[in-house]
């Protein structure tokens, strides 16, 4: 992907706790994956409110159903990981 340089204005402690986490070339991929992730949660709030101007909101029993199906695949998946012991 082609890249672009530009300058921006960081607060210099959160500068100095980027740099305790990447040597200095690692800086501006580390602020740019930042700012990715702030892009693609934007981009889904942005969706999730087309959805629901088209759809309505969602009612908590639809919320409630939706984390219960998540935290059952969670458990599926937990159930083919294998234990301490067993061959990969």
């Amino acid at each position: 992907m082609p890249t672009r340089k530009i300058t921006i204005t960081v607060p210099e402690e959160l500068v100095e706790s980027i740099k305790e986490r990447v040597d200095a070339r690692g800086v501006s991929g580390y602020i740019a994956a930042a700012a990715a992730h702030q892009d693609a949660m934007d981009r889904l709030r942005e969706l999730a409110d087309r959805l629901e101007e088209e759809h309505g909101s969602v009612t908590d029993e639809e919320q409630r159903a939706a984390l219960d199906r998540i935290a059952a695949i969670d458990d599926w998946h937990d159930a083919q990981r294998p234990t301490a012991g067993e061959a990969a």
